[in-house]
């Protein structure tokens, strides 16, 4: 999936993942998608959470090996 910008919270355990997300959708315009990589477990339900909260769109989900992938979009 192409995104307008990706961001590396490997390593980062929460909220550290979801504060760099939400720095990051601050310097995006309404519609652009943002790509986001984390190792925290528990960032697959706290980037669920922070989309339904923000109001931004949480478009895919995937882990791939010990990485957890989240696409926002925002809103």
């Amino acid at each position: 999936m192409q995104t307008d910008k990706e961001i590396d919270a490997s390593g980062l355990n929460c909220p550290l993942p979801i504060l760099k997300a939400k720095k990051a959708l601050a310097e995006l315009v309404s519609g652009q998608t943002l790509k986001v990589v984390a190792t925290d477990k528990g960032s697959l339900r706290d980037f669920q959470a922070f989309a339904k909260q923000t109001g931004n769109e949480l478009l895919d989900q995937q882990t791939v090996g010990e990485s957890f992938i989240h696409v926002l979009r925002r809103r």
